[in-house]
């Protein structure tokens, strides 16, 4: 699991990183890694409009960006889908 979370950090840090915060995903940064990384998990990532939609779901403070902990809710949702704990 160590390896999975580390896995999970770095690829966070390198897409947050391409507007040179790698703080924060930007929309544009959040819509590259969905679709680079989770295109099996997330339907329709492609669309922008369901970019919008998911971040929008997961951005708590509505500042526009997704912080770690944000965006940890969808990696959460998504492996909890996988393996069955969520209806």
């Amino acid at each position: 699991m160590e390896a999975a979370i580390k896995v999970l950090v770095s690829q966070f840090k390198s897409y947050a990183d391409k507007d040179g915060s790698s703080s924060t995903l930007s929309k544009e940064e959040f819509h590259s890694l969905v679709t680079a990384q989770l295109p099996n998990f997330v339907k329709n990532a492609s669309d922008p409009g369901t970019i919008d939609q998911l971040m929008g779901s997961l951005d708590e403070n509505n500042d526009g960006e997704l912080t770690f902990l944000e965006f940890w809710q969808l990696i959460g949702k998504l492996a909890g889908k996988q393996g069955g704990f969520t209806q």
